[in-house]
Parts: structure tokens; sequence; C-alpha cells
């Protein structure tokens, strides 16, 4: 027997790619148990699939940084309970310094939809029932028909996960003027966030602030303390763009239509931003 549920939950984190840089990504999960039925008749009840499933996911992977453990690409160590990485891809070195809490390290020498899949069968399978003698995860990226965008962000003052510096989205924008959807001010907003880390300049600072990166002289570098502890991360100035705000989605949306309105005042404006799947914000410019 297998039991099915689709559209589970949704992963948002960034991983590190070799040739792309860090990238911001989400992936719905669907979820397949196969096994025979227990005492209750059931292979394993739904509102447990939720609650044993999807918990393990967001403790594993979801609103981390997500790294290939065997990536030459890849340089890590340990200190005063911090990991500290360096990772050289073709845009440039990324590093970063945050508490391990932080970061998926994943088996095998890329992260794609496989190996992050076949990583979280191993880890989850052990908390299922003994009935349950096979679990398949499907991970696959929203179907889009518009523009879309990888961007990766932290935000210091957020309470959860979501103040992790290096985790991000997959994210889709639809950009409306005069009432009018305008594929041509989509494309060129994604174009311009494409494999995107967007940095707050509240959180900018000089290499001397840093305690545990050493930039290279094209970086920017970022440092906060945040309630899971201290967050660093030296990245090449042209993998990145500074905003004068917080990068909440609805910030950002407020950051492109402003962006809009000062080139055409003449025009009204309406942006939908989204944050992953299926949730973001509306910017409206009259």
């Amino acid at each position: 027997m297998i039991l099915f549920v689709q559209d589970l939950t949704v992963i948002d984190f960034s991983y590190l790619h070799r040739q792309r840089g860090m990238l911001g990504e989400s992936f719905i999960v669907d979820v397949e148990l196969h096994g025979a039925l227990d005492d209750t008749a059931m292979v394993f009840d739904f509102a447990k699939v939720k609650k044993v499933i999807k918990q393990a996911i967001d403790q594993l992977v979801d609103h981390k940084l997500a790294v290939a453990a065997a990536c030459p690409a890849l340089r890590h160590s340990e200190a005063e309970q911090m990991i500290v990485l360096q990772y050289q891809s073709e845009r440039g070195t990324l590093q970063l310094a945050c508490p391990p809490s932080a970061f998926a390290f994943i088996p095998g020498t890329e992260i794609n939809e496989q190996t992050v899949a076949h990583f979280l069968e191993q880890q989850i399978k052990p908390l299922l029932p003994d009935n349950v003698a096979k679990l398949v995860l499907n991970l696959r990226s929203e179907a889009m028909r518009g523009f879309y965008y990888h961007y990766s962000h932290g935000l210091k003052k957020h309470d959860g996960n979501c103040q992790r510096i290096a985790h991000g989205h997959r994210s889709t924008i639809q950009i409306f003027e005069d009432g009018m959807l305008v594929p041509r001010l989509n494309k060129m907003w994604c174009e311009r966030w494409e494999d995107i880390y967007l940095g707050s300049k509240d959180d900018l600072v000089s290499a001397e602030a840093l305690s545990f990166l050493t930039p290279g002289s094209d970086d920017y570098s970022f440092r906060y303390q945040a309630t899971q502890g201290w967050f660093e991360l030296c990245i090449p100035a042209s993998h990145c763009e500074l905003v004068p705000c917080d990068t909440t989605v609805e910030c950002l949306a407020d950051f492109i239509a402003d962006q809009l309105k000062a080139a055409n005042g003449s025009k009204q404006y309406k942006v939908v931003a989204y944050e992953g799947v299926g949730k973001g914000a509306i910017a409206l410019r009259d």
C-alpha cells in the first residue's frame, strides 16, 4: 500500500553552486509512504505525516544554507561554536561564519532535488513506525508561467529561522503599470536579481569589524547578531545588491515600486512580489 501527500510543505533555503555561487531556492515536497496497514487500518495517520515529516524537514534543511559536504570547492572548520566556511565558485569566493544550525551539510558533491531528497529520506525514515517500509520524497520547483529570480538574504530582526544570514527563495514577480501587466518590467527585475544576494545597507560592516572572516578587495562584508547567534558573510559585490531597507518581502516590494515610480512618476504601479511559493506582498504607487 502507498500513502501519498502532495504539497506537504515548501523548503525555502539557499545552496552553494560551483558556477552560479549562492542560490535561493524553493522546493515543493510531495511524500509517499510505502508499507503495510497498522492496527488502525492505516499506513500512517495523515495528521502525523505533517507533524513528523514536515517538522523534520523544517529542522534539517528549511531556512538553512545547504552545502555539498564532498564538494572540492568547500573548506570549513569550527571555531568558538561557529562554523567558518569558504566556498570557491566561478563568481568568486563566498565566506560565512554562522552557528551550526544555519547549515545543512548534504552528502555528495552537489546540491539538487535528488541529493536533498535522498538526505531527507535517510534522516526521516528512522522516525517512522516499523510498518512503513519505504519513504519517498519528491522535491520539485513551482511551475511558473512568468518571470522569476533566485535570491538569498537574512533578516536579523526575525525571531525565527529567517534570521539566518544565508537562506533564500525562488520567487516570481508581477509588475502592473496603469493596471496592465508589463512583461518588459518583470523581465528587467528578474534579470537584475538573477542569483542575487540582497543585503541591507544597515548590516554592511568594514573588514575590521569581522571576527572570523577576511574579505577580498571586491567583497561586501555583512555582520549582525540575532537571537540564534552571530552571523558573518563576505560575498563578491557583483553577486549582491544593497538595499536601503530590511529585506522582508514587504520592504522589497516597496523598494521595487519606489524605483519604478522614480523612473516614471506619471504612471501608476502595482508590484506583486512573492517570497517562495504562494505568499508575498503587494505594493501600490499612484
